[in-house]
């Protein structure tokens, strides 16, 4: 957004901000936030480069197409454990895991 326009809209009462404004986060939790965002969508491209749907992934991984689904969604009852794992389990190496995190 330009200046002029985050004034004008300052001026008339908006306040301007991201998500982290907004939700009151501080900068660990919006860097946790970020980070299972990153695994959430890094799982999504591993699967579908590897052409498994979200099914036999689920199957991989002992669990339902939904809960696979909810995990690249960024659904935050997923835990980093289960992306990490997730990951590992299409064939994700430490070193790529690691490049996901910068």
């Amino acid at each position: 957004m330009n200046t002029r326009k985050k004034k004008n809209l300052e001026a008339k009462g908006w306040k301007i901000g991201d998500a982290s404004d907004f939700l009151n986060l501080s900068a660990e939790e919006a860097a946790y936030v970020e980070l299972k965002l990153r695994l959430s969508k890094n799982l999504q491209e591993y699967r579908k480069e590897k052409k498994i749907t979200q099914e036999a992934l689920a199957r991989m991984l002992k669990s339902s197409q939904s809960r696979v689904a909810k995990m690249e969604s960024g659904d935050p009852s997923v835990s980093l454990d289960l992306l990490v794992r997730s990951l590992l389990t299409l064939g994700a190496s430490r070193k790529n895991l690691s490049q996901m995190l910068l």
